[in-house]
């Protein structure tokens, strides 16, 4: 099942007095966020007004976010943004939102478990549970054949899984 917003980043803290906000980049790089005119926190839209990035962080002036307070209340939010707002994919990428809940098989058709979460990184690494057991596996070179997120479904070579699985 296919979202209709992307949750792009968290919101950590305010920045200052002027109703700046801290937040950490849920995207391959911080730099991700300057694409985006609007943010969705907390069901309330706002217009950026302002980013500067550091690191993994980046810093937003948000529209309506005036001081220190306002900015308070946005604090551990995610920051979401429409998915017709985000960049397009190259093929063989997907947005991690879209790999959660799908289900895993081997090229045999063997269920393996349900997609729990990605965590991003050189190789990504993902955990999948199934009837209450949490299996890790590293998505490393020949491990996954085939994603599907229209079907909700990925398969994974089950030698190359048995290897990487934890």
């Amino acid at each position: 099942m296919i979202n209709d917003t992307l949750t792009v980043a968290t919101v950590l803290k305010p920045q200052g007095i002027r109703g700046e906000i801290k937040v950490k980049a849920l995207t391959d790089s911080a730099e991700d966020l300057t694409a985006f005119k609007k943010l969705i926190i907390g069901g309330e839209e706002y217009s950026v007004m302002s980013i500067r990035v550091q690191g993994e962080f980046a810093y937003l002036g948000l529209k309506g976010i005036a001081d220190r307070n306002a900015a308070e209340l946005l604090r551990g939010k995610d920051a979401e943004v429409l998915r017709s707002d985000a960049p397009e994919l190259p093929e063989g990428r997907f947005y991690i939102v879209d790999l959660i809940g799908c289900e895993v098989f081997t090229e045999r058709g063997d269920l393996l478990g349900r997609v729990s979460s990605v965590t991003p990184a050189k190789t990504d690494i993902y955990t999948i549970t199934q009837g209450g057991r949490e299996i890790t596996f590293a998505a490393a070179n020949g491990v996954i054949t085939d994603v599907d997120v229209e079907a909700g479904k990925i398969t994974v070579n089950g030698k190359r899984f048995k290897e990487v699985s934890l």
